[in-house]
């Protein structure tokens, strides 16, 4: 999908050299996926303390013996 963006010249040149992408759109690219990772590890954290545990599960009994 062919879009066209206003950028800061410099960021896009700082994302490449901190980067090491050799081109504009590696950068960007690069830069969303990363942007995108991070938002959804936010939403994980935000899940810590909402699970209910069984507190007479006996891990220790479901495990195989060989």
């Amino acid at each position: 999908m062919a879009t066209n963006l206003a950028l800061d010249d410099n960021l896009i040149a700082e994302a490449q050299a901190v980067g090491g992408a050799r081109t504009k759109k590696a950068a960007v690219t690069e830069a969303l996926e990363e942007y995108i990772r991070r938002r959804k590890q936010v939403r994980i954290t935000e899940l810590f303390g909402t699970i209910e545990y069984d507190l007479e599960y006996d891990y220790k009994k479901h495990r195989l013996r060989r």
